[in-house]
């Protein structure tokens, strides 16, 4: 009962780090630019994402310029678009087999194939954190270089959005929940190794008929 209590509380945080990771791959603001200027009225803010970049003004103007171009793209920013959808689609993944192999759920069949379903879920989940993780360390790491060189202007400088920290968190999540799958059928499997099942061996019907044939030839 505690397992299949623990397998629902994991499956729960990777449905937060499924939908966190989506957002955070659908969302334009992986950096952020706020020019103040001389004038707060004249304040904008410039956020560039994966698929977009979005300008806002203070006037409440929002406009977004889509990335059709994607040779044109530095290197960080083609490896966090392929990562980051391959982090969508194992994660959805996951959340499909899991399904089927937790305990508290009738599907699967028997013990050993939802355990098989479970385990195999749970390295989806631990993949797709891991895919979900290198973007945003990446994309984090070009930020904080391009803010700290002196050569760069101000106004080119950027910090990290929300969607960055909103990856971070959904690849953590991501994490613990596919360990959370994997060590509870691990233990299952470690348990059967450690303490077998025992095999009773009885005797056959020529063995019987051998042994009342011995008996007979001492009487």
């Amino acid at each position: 009962m505690a397992s299949a209590s623990l397998q629902f509380f994991a499956f729960i945080l990777a449905l937060f780090g499924v939908f966190g990771d989506i957002t955070a791959t659908l969302l334009p603001n992986w950096k952020v630019n706020a020019d103040v200027g001389s004038n707060i009225i004249t304040a904008i803010t410039q956020m560039q994402g994966l698929w977009m970049d979005c300008t806002w003004y203070s006037t409440g103007m929002f406009s977004c310029t889509l990335k059709y171009s994607v040779l044109s793209l530095p290197v960080y920013i083609q490896a966090a678009r392929t990562t980051m959808v391959l982090s969508c689609i194992l994660s959805a993944f996951g959340i499909c087999i899991t399904t089927v192999g937790m305990k508290c759920t009738k599907l699967g069949g028997d013990t050993d194939s939802k355990s098989h379903a479970c385990f195999a879920g749970g390295v989806c989940f631990i993949l797709a954190g891991i895919f979900g993780l290198v973007p945003t360390s990446w994309y984090t790491r070009e930020i904080i270089s391009n803010f700290l060189d002196q050569t760069v202007p101000e106004s080119s400088k950027h910090e990290p959005g929300g969607a960055v920290y909103t990856g971070f968190i959904s690849a953590g999540f991501l994490l613990i929940a596919g360990v959370i799958f994997c060590t509870s059928c691990f233990k299952k499997q470690q348990g059967a190794w450690i303490y077998p099942p025992k095999q009773h061996h009885f005797p056959s019907a020529e063995q019987e008929s051998n042994a009342g044939y011995n008996l007979k030839d001492y009487v």
